[in-house]
């Protein structure tokens, strides 16, 4: 059996990857008087007299809502709420293995903006932060965007903001590997979606101007964004400081760096050839990426990454959201901030020791067990040190 054959056999046998346990035994009259009535009675009144309570005596402080619409679901599309449940699933799993995060999926039946909005909100009571995943872009931002403005509890888009930290993560051990720096470097990022706009924003955060950015083969530009959706045009807004106007194959002339968020096969070895100087190239489109990685290093490129794991540098989500909600849920941080999110790209980039690092080596293994001890403490240090922490 290849490996498709062997998960669909997996999921069959088991029903679903996750179960819930419990944290106490229901045996005989008093265990079940304590953990139902009368004794629940307590705490409940213990929370109606400061809701803080919730906290202290449920497990909302641990628990994360992990939520898709099925619109955009792991590369596949929009094949609605039903299909993406195995990945929500999934990332059930690697929250509690990775991070010892409780987390439950939540697929919803609807696609509305609005209504997503709402339901999220009337959901909050029960969760400590809200892991928003596969949701179509722009809609994606603009739901992130309004619930982080209106809940007091974490709200983090996975597919932006996961992939952006692993990429920069990834990219902040590359440049010191070729001498190069974030403020001198040319960096083209092929997709406009949600990872490519949330990498593009935290690249210019760490210094980066010399950005294009290509949707559908065309370079993001000012004199033509009356036609872009509200993130492409801001996108169009913070890059392509020349304002020129062509295809990929144009925009990669004398790059530096090529970071791939779209689709599969949409780079060839010329255009890597026409790149700079000790090239780097991280084509992370999943499974196939924009170019394999022998093809890029055959024409030159001095550091390849993918989002795969049968390759050196995998550049995958996975490395980065555990230990975030980590750092947010000890720290009962209100929200996750752009300073967060680089240090945790820090933190990641620094277990690589410069006697470790390589080409081929630029970031440590996704189930690395001190890559979430290392984010969340960094997360920590930062809640505290903007004012959001409430502990």
């Amino acid at each position: 059996m290849n490996l498709y054959e062997k998960s669909l056999k997996m999921h069959e046998e088991l029903k679903g990857i996750y179960e819930i346990v419990s944290k106490v035994d229901v045996n005989n009259k008093e265990e079940l008087s304590l953990a139902y009535s009368p004794g629940v009675a307590a705490p409940c009144l213990a929370i109606q007299e400061d809701k803080a309570n919730v906290y202290k005596y449920t497990a909302k402080g641990n628990m994360v809502a992990v939520i898709t619409d099925g619109s955009a679901i792991l590369g596949l599309g929009n094949i609605g709420p039903e299909a993406g449940l195995p990945v929500m699933e999934s990332k059930v799993i690697l929250y509690k293995e990775l991070a010892g995060i409780d987390s439950f999926p939540i697929c919803l039946a609807t696609q509305d903006t609005e209504e997503i909005i709402k339901t999220i909100k009337y959901l909050t009571p029960s969760f400590g932060a809200i892991h928003l995943e596969d949701l179509a872009c722009p809609k994606c931002i603009e739901v992130e965007t309004r619930l982080r403005e209106e809940l007091d509890i974490p709200v983090f888009h996975n597919d932006q903001h996961g992939t952006s930290v692993a990429a920069l993560a990834g990219l902040i051990n590359a440049l010191k590997l070729v001498n190069k720096t974030f403020e001198n470097i040319k960096v083209v990022i092929n997709g406009a979606e949600a990872a490519g706009s949330a990498i593009a924003k935290l690249l210019n955060e760490m210094g980066t101007t010399n950005i294009l950015i290509v949707s559908h083969d065309e370079i993001l530009n000012r004199t033509d964004n009356e036609k872009y959706d509200f993130s492409k045009k801001y996108l169009s807004e913070i890059s392509n400081p020349e304002n020129i106007k062509g295809t990929l194959r144009e925009a990669m002339v004398g790059a530096d760096v090529f970071i791939g968020v779209s689709t599969a096969n949409v780079v060839d070895k010329d255009m890597v050839k026409s790149m700079g100087e000790d090239a780097i190239v991280f084509a992370m489109a999943n499974p196939t990426p924009e170019i394999m990685p022998e093809d890029a290093l055959a024409a030159g490129a001095k550091i390849v990454g993918t989002g795969r794991g049968d390759y050196p540098n995998q550049l995958n989500n996975v490395i980065a959201y555990p230990g975030i909600f980590k750092g947010a849920l000890e720290s009962r941080a209100t929200k996750i901030t752009e300073e967060m999110k680089m240090a945790a790209a820090h933190a990641i980039a620094n277990l690589v020791t410069p006697e470790e690092l390589t080409v081929d080596h630029i970031i440590p293994a996704s189930f690395d067990r001190r890559v979430v001890r290392a984010i969340a403490d960094e997360v920590v240090k930062i809640a505290k040190e903007q004012g959001i922490a409430r502990v």
